[in-house]
């Protein structure tokens, strides 16, 4: 088992941290005002009016310009095909977990966003929101961060 246990467990990452053990690169910033145009191709078999209308929704979120990024047409079309049948009288209970762990993993949720490192803000273009990165963010010395304090006392 990993140290800690779960995948959530201790306390939330510090974006403006200026170390982290386990950095997996920059947050990436996402416009509150969402995303632009028309949702991809339904990718899957049949389509209901509901999923029609949950598809264009979850693609006009901030999260959807990742989701496009990274090609995840599939995914989404697969947590609202669930998020449809859970909505029926009779779904079982475990459909909702897979509901949340779907959720999580698009980013949908607030621990969903922190793990995939994604902030929403009021106001970004569209072209500011960083690709991911592989690289290291650039550390300074602990001895930087120290300043000289004169003791005028000593002097007199």
């Amino acid at each position: 088992m990993t140290k800690g246990g779960h995948a959530r467990s201790g306390p939330p990452p510090d974006p403006n941290a200026l170390r982290r053990e386990r950095d997996r690169g920059e947050w990436s910033l996402l416009p509150a005002a969402g995303r632009p145009g028309d949702a991809p191709v339904w990718p899957l078999l049949g389509l209901s009016e509901r999923e029609t209308d949950l598809w264009a929704d979850l693609w006009r979120k901030p999260q959807a310009l990742m989701w496009e990024r990274y090609g995840q047409e599939l995914e989404v079309a697969l947590y609202v095909r669930r998020l449809v049948e859970a909505e029926e009288p009779r779904a079982p209970v475990t459909l909702g977990t897979l509901i949340r762990q779907q959720a999580d993993s698009l980013g949908l949720t607030t621990p969903g966003l922190r793990s995939n490192r994604w902030r929403i803000v009021a106001a970004v273009p569209a072209e500011a929101v960083p690709a991911p990165s592989k690289a290291a963010p650039k550390r300074t010395a602990s001895r930087d961060r120290f300043k000289v304090v004169r003791d005028d006392a000593d002097e007199e």
